[in-house]
C-alpha cells in the first residue's frame, strides 16, 4: 500500500494541493458541501486511489473539524448521535473487506445515487426514523472507506431534511469528521503509514482553516434560495465529473 510515497509528490503538486485544499475548504464552507469531492478528483489525477482515500481522509477530518468548530452551535446532535452508531458499524464492516475490492468501481454508483436524490423523486419516508438516520450512518461510513466520496450522500441525505444553512454546515461538518476520523483508524489498522505525509497533511489542513473562515463569512451573507440552487449544481457537476472516472476505469 506504501509503494507510492510522499517522495513521489513534487514540489509544484505539493504547492497546488495546498493551495486547492484552502480553496475546496471553502468552497464546502460557503456553499455547504462539495470541496472534499473536489479536492478528492484532483488528488486522484496525481496519487493512487490506495494512498489518495487515506490522505484526502486526514486532510478532510482537519478541514470538517474547523468548520464544525466555527458553527457548532448550530450542531443538529441527535443526527450526529444516530450517524455515529451507523459509523462505527459500518466502519467495522468496511475494515473486514477493504482490501478486497476494487477503489475505483464504486465511483459510478455513488455518482448515480447522489444525483438521483438531488434531482430525482424522493420517496415518501419519515425524516426523523431512528432506523433511517442509522442505516445512512452504516451505508456513508461503509462507502467512505473505499472512496473516499461519503460527502455528497451524506450532504444529500441532509439536504433531504431541509435544514437552514448553518445548521445544515454544522451538521454536516460533525458527521465528516466523525466518519474521516473513523476511516483514520481503519487504514492504520491496515498498516498504511500517515507519519510520511504529515508535513503536506498539516500544510493542507492550515491552507484548508483560512478558506473555512472566509467561507463561513460568505455563507452566512447567501440568501437560502441561492444558497440551495449553488450547492444543488456544484453537487451535480461533481457527481457527474465522478461519474465519468468510473465510466473510464470500466472500460479500461
Amino acid at each position: 500500500m506504501d509503494i507510492f510515497t510522499a517522495e513521489h509528490i513534487s514540489p509544484l503538486i505539493s504547492l497546488l494541493l495546498i493551495v486547492l485544499a484552502g480553496f475546496t475548504s471553502f468552497v464546502s464552507a460557503a456553499f455547504g458541501a462539495g470541496g472534499g469531492l473536489m479536492l478528492l478528483v484532483v488528488m486522484a489525477s496525481v496519487m493512487p486511489m490506495a494512498v489518495v482515500v487515506p490522505v484526502h481522509g486526514l486532510v478532510q477530518l482537519g478541514s470538517n473539524a474547523n468548520r464544525l468548530l466555527l458553527s457548532i452551535a448550530h450542531l443538529d446532535k441527535p443526527m450526529l448521535l444516530y450517524f455515529t452508531l451507523g459509523g462505527l458499524i459500518g466502519a467495522g464492516l468496511s475494515s473486514q473487506v477493504v482490501s478486497d475490492i476494487n477503489l475505483d468501481s464504486m465511483k459510478l454508483f455513488v455518482a448515480l445515487f447522489v444525483i438521483y436524490l438531488l434531482w430525482g423523486t424522493i420517496p415518501e419516508f419519515n425524516k426523523d426514523s431512528r432506523l433511517g438516520r442509522l442505516i445512512a450512518g452504516v451505508i456513508t461510513a461503509f462507502i467512505s472507506t473505499f472512496v473516499g466520496a461519503s460527502g455528497p450522500l451524506v450532504a444529500s441525505y441532509l439536504h433531504i431534511n431541509h435544514y437552514d444553512k448553518l445548521k445544515f454546515t454544522a451538521t454536516f461538518s460533525s458527521i465528516m469528521t466523525l466518519q474521516h476520523s473513523l476511516k483514520a483508524v481503519v487504514y492504520a489498522g491496515l498498516g498504511f503509514s500517515f507519519w510520511q505525509w504529515l508535513p503536506l497533511t498539516l500544510a493542507m489542513i492550515l491552507s484548508g482553516a483560512i478558506g473555512t473562515w472566509l467561507g463561513i463569512r460568505l455563507l452566512k451573507r447567501l440568501s437560502v434560495a441561492r444558497f440551495r440552487v449553488i450547492f444543488k449544481v456544484i453537487l451535480t457537476l461533481l457527481a457527474m465529473q465522478l461519474a465519468w472516472q468510473g465510466v473510464s476505469v470500466m472500460l479500461t
